[in-house]
């Protein structure tokens, strides 16, 4: 009994120290591709931690072989694929999740525009202001969607930036010109 664990222990032994004996390049290269599949997908943009860290873990995998730990390189390479494929995952998720908030803010925007304008050609007043924002508000709408075509959602916001409060500003006051003044009291 004794002689069979030994050697087990003999083959295992054997079996892990050859497995190591050389550097894990076909696992680097996988996790090489995972980055790359990862960056394609956005995950610099939208899962820029995970994918640094995937990034980093492969660096860390190439320094290991330089130092001649395989075994350590290993590890970091399957670590740097794992976190590559999370960040390509996690892109997919927060590219859509962006574009639908910029999708809303889009819709948001155009719907208070349309409501100023409509209220703006009903009103005789001229009201200067709003007017004027209406303007502005058109030009933003315009490079919130160039920039949402070009799937720039950071360039929707910055486009959008206080588009809504300032419609919004503009149809109280729209609204405010637009109700009848209380006739003068008398005493």
């Amino acid at each position: 009994m004794l002689r069979v664990v030994r050697r087990l222990a003999l083959i295992t032994a054997i079996l892990s120290a050859s497995s190591c004996a050389e550097p894990p390049s076909k696992e680097m290269n996988q996790a090489q591709g995972a980055i790359d599949a990862a960056r394609a997908a956005g995950a610099d943009k939208f899962a820029s931690v995970e994918f640094a860290a995937a990034q980093d873990a492969l660096k860390r995998s190439e320094d290991a072989v330089t130092a001649g730990d395989y075994r350590q390189a290993l590890s970091h390479a399957l670590d740097s694929r794992e976190r590559a494929q999370n960040a390509a995952k996690m892109a997919v998720d927060g590219r859509a999740d962006a574009r639908g908030h910029a999708e809303r803010a889009i819709a948001e925007v155009a719907t208070l525009l349309s409501r100023a304008q409509a209220q703006l050609k009903d009103n005789p007043r001229p009201l200067k202001t709003p007017r004027s924002i209406v303007v502005d508000a058109e030009k933003m709408l315009q490079e919130a969607r160039t920039a949402l075509k070009a799937e720039d959602y950071p360039g929707v916001t910055k486009a959008l930036n206080s588009a809504a409060a300032e419609l919004q500003a503009a149809l109280t006051e729209i609204d405010a010109a637009a109700s009848p003044r209380p006739a003068p009291r008398k005493h």
